[in-house]
């Protein structure tokens, strides 16, 4: 269904042109090795305060994932830790490695990652997701933190950015190791691949004739290709459209490993996704968690149900109704003030393409601040 399919193509897609074909089995346990970038390539500056090296680890599901590793310099003992990952489709080198970095300026071990099939990761095909592949990423991300020697493994939050908020909430509510978690101006993939924006085909008529084309699509060509970002955006077109465009297409976030900077993802790379819901169970977290969006986003509305169905049991847009969170103390909502969805991945910018002053929406501070609290 065409609307289905611009919601895909609008928020991008996972990297063909990956650097990673020359695989090869390394030890037992079938790690790959990856041919990984080393020179600083990532949209945003070293900062002087950090130290960082590029990690691999390994999934429950035997794919090897691409790593930033950042450290705050002169730091002793065992810290706590973050992961982070998101946008849905883009990179390590884009604002999931600027959080991470952002937040080992302020005390904490932190690792940006590429999911599986995207970046530098491995995973064959590329341009491919699925839900219950990308929980098991940060679920990972949590092993092998836990097992480095300045890690407190008890000690260990994630955040999610994007469509990796509404996985991040998965994977807060499956696995407990994870203590604290940020959603930042989330989506939650599996409604938007199921229902579209607004949730403005949520009908069984309109979801059968999307599974229809899938389903087709699988037998006539498998490896067909919705574009990412639009490379030209109409003036009529949506703010956030021309938002996207703005950080993905410009200096201010283009990177060449990134489906959302490029040309998408396979048709049928989110299939699983729009028959799935992610976020049945987060009325059940109980570790804390923090949802930060933009007061003028086109998604607040992922975030502000994910909340209140995380706190109350029940949210406008959910179907299903659970009982309310046993700890609802924990748990906290964030609006900020004038941001729109694509502020909340590097703070934004008075100009276009990154130029002029800065916003400097994103509260490093209170995220920072959050986490102290909770990893503790």
């Amino acid at each position: 269904m065409k609307q289905i399919l611009l919601a895909a193509m609008l928020l991008g897609g996972i990297l063909a042109d990956c650097t990673n074909s020359n695989k090869q089995t390394t030890d037992s346990n079938m790690e790959q090795k990856l041919t990984l970038t080393q020179e600083w390539d990532k949209v945003f500056p070293l900062s002087e305060k950090v130290n960082h090296r590029k990690v691999t680890f390994e999934t429950q599901y035997g794919l090897t994932l691409a790593a930033d590793l950042y450290t705050p310099k002169d730091a002793e003992g065992k810290l706590a830790a973050i992961a982070v990952s998101g946008p849905f489709g883009a990179v390590k080198e884009q604002c999931s490695g600027l959080y991470a970095m952002k937040m080992a300026e302020r005390g904490f071990v932190a690792l940006a990652f590429d999911p599986s099939y995207t970046g530098e990761s491995s995973g064959e095909p590329r341009r491919t997701a699925s839900p219950d592949i990308n929980t098991e990423d940060f679920m990972a991300a949590v092993d092998f933190l836990s097992k480095q020697d300045n890690v407190d493994a008890e000690k260990i939050g994630i955040i999610g950015i994007c469509g990796w908020g509404g996985i991040a909430l998965n994977a807060a509510a499956a696995d407990t190791r994870i203590k604290a978690t940020v959603a930042s101006t989330m989506y939650d993939m599996t409604r938007v691949s199921g229902n579209d924006y607004n949730d403005a085909f949520d009908v069984e008529e309109a979801r059968h004739k999307n599974r229809e084309n899938l389903s087709k699509q699988r037998l006539a060509d498998p490896n067909a290709m919705a574009g990412g970002v639009l490379d030209t955006v109409p003036p009529q077109a949506p703010r956030f459209v021309h938002d996207y465009y703005d950080y993905y297409k410009t200096p201010r976030g283009y990177h060449a490993r990134s489906g959302n900077s490029n040309d998408g993802w396979r048709v049928i790379g989110t299939q699983a996704y729009a028959n799935s819901r992610f976020l049945y169970y987060i009325n059940e977290i109980r570790s804390a968690v923090l949802v930060m969006h933009g007061a003028d986003a086109h998604s607040r509305y992922f975030g502000e149900a994910a909340y209140h169905y995380m706190v109350d049991g029940k949210a406008e847009g959910y179907k299903f109704v659970g009982e309310p969170n046993p700890n609802p103390e924990n748990k906290q909502l964030l609006i900020i003030p004038d941001a729109s969805h694509c502020d909340l991945y590097d703070g934004g910018y008075e100009e276009k393409a990154g130029q002029g002053q800065p916003k400097n929406m994103i509260p490093w501070d209170k995220l920072a601040a959050f986490f102290k609290t909770n990893l503790k």
